[in-house]
């Protein structure tokens, strides 16, 4: 299924010529082919007249490395370059955001409103605010992560839905006859619900599934057995580090590393998420 992007068999690099040059920037998730160290950016700095980067590993611990070649980025080698140069404000101004909204000049964020987005968890409230974070900012709209639905009526009830005090909620796997749809059919009978809470979902078993393929350098996602949890599984498959949450988390950032705009993502997520912008936005 194109797995051969991402596993270790792909260290051996094509001509330095050919290798994609990539700005280092913070947060990204980089391996060291040598050495074999994984880490995420945490520093970028100048030192006799070298750029160095600091790796940080998912316990915590550090080394620095010298910006070129030799570096993999989400499985694809890479020259590794120098931060690059800021844009000017005139020139993000005059952009599109992620979500491919065409950027409002000179506007600042609003005083968040009453109204919110809820999702089910922090990956999801990252993509979200990765993709239509400039937009919702705009809008004064905060994305709040659940952690889970299951007491989905109760946190609606807690809320106190009414007017100009909307919620807009995204859940995975929201499909008919699933735990999720009965729970969500339940939810909207709180009272105020009606008109004022929308609750829509995506097939997805987890948010991850919305990143389209190939973006990733895969043809599709892979199959995870029944009785072996999701994440570890496309991790185990991925042949990336899958033991603990530490494993989890740095997976995810090498994922939506990935991520640049709404057209990485698939149309199905894509249509829920707009659909609850405009249902929190539209009077």
């Amino acid at each position: 299924m194109g797995l051969n992007n991402w596993g270790p068999q792909d260290l051996s690099a094509p001509a330095k010529k050919q290798l994609p040059e990539v700005a280092v920037q913070r947060g990204m998730v980089l391996e060291d082919v040598q050495s074999g160290w994984v880490g995420e950016v945490t520093r970028v700095e100048k030192s006799g007249g070298m750029h160095v980067v600091s790796l940080e590993d998912r316990r915590g611990k550090t080394k620095s490395f010298q910006l070129g070649f030799g570096f993999l980025l989400e499985g694809q080698a890479i020259k590794l370059m120098p931060p690059a140069p800021r844009q000017s404000s005139a020139a993000v101004a005059s952009g599109r955001t992620a979500s491919g909204s065409v950027r409002v000049q000179g506007q600042r964020a609003q005083v968040a409103k009453a109204s919110r987005i809820w999702v089910e968890g922090k990956h999801d409230a990252e993509l979200v605010e990765k993709v239509w974070g400039d937009d919702l900012r705009v809008e004064g709209i905060v994305v709040e992560p659940l952690h889970g639905v299951d007491d989905l009526k109760s946190a609606i009830a807690d809320f106190n839905p009414g007017s100009g005090r909307r919620l807009g909620i995204l859940v995975d796997h929201l499909v008919p006859g699933s735990k999720e749809s009965r729970i969500a059919a339940e939810a909207m009978t709180v009272p105020g619900a009606a008109g004022n809470v929308l609750i829509v979902g995506h097939p997805y078993v987890d948010v991850w599934q919305a990143i389209r393929p190939k973006v990733l350098g895969i043809e599709a996602w892979p199959a995870v057995p029944r009785g072996i949890d999701w994440k570890t599984g496309i991790l185990t498959a991925f042949g990336w580090p899958h033991e603990t949450a530490e494993d989890i988390g740095l997976g995810w950032k090498r994922l939506l590393g990935a991520v640049r705009t709404y057209a990485d993502l698939e149309a199905s997520l894509l249509g829920r998420v707009e659909e609850v912008i405009d249902f929190l936005t539209v009077p």
